[in-house]
């Protein structure tokens, strides 16, 4: 699934899960947008935090997210390289195969800015 897939099929089923109008996960997901929102921790670091926390948990869906959030917030690369290490090491080597898909991830989303970069330089 490429990234425009992803963040589609994520946008739909997030709607459709929610018009069915289940209170207890309505709270979840509330909650789950406020708890990255900016407090004692920034956003950006939060979602560190949170792509920690997938590797960890081996969640290729919720990485991808968090690797297009943290690129939203401005994340370097460098910092993502330190980002996936911690990860690595509170996960041990089974982390491994999330670790190529995350980096993979994030050089399709490098690219895809690249171009959008470029498209809209040749639209002077």
């Amino acid at each position: 699934m490429d990234l425009k897939e992803f963040r589609s099929f994520r946008e739909r089923m997030n709607e459709r899960i929610l018009e069915a109008g289940n209170l207890d996960i309505k709270r979840f997901f509330a909650l789950d947008s406020r708890v990255y929102e900016d407090g004692a921790l920034p956003t950006r670091t939060k979602e560190l935090l949170g792509l920690v926390a997938s590797l960890v948990l081996r969640c290729d869906d919720c990485i991808t997210y968090h690797i297009l959030r943290c690129v939203e917030e401005g994340v370097s690369d460098d910092e993502f390289l330190e980002t996936f290490s911690v990860g690595l090491i509170v996960g041990g080597s089974i982390v491994i195969p999330h670790l190529r898909r995350a980096v993979a991830t994030l050089d399709e989303v490098r690219a895809a800015a690249a171009g959008d970069q470029a498209i809209g330089a040749g639209q002077v």
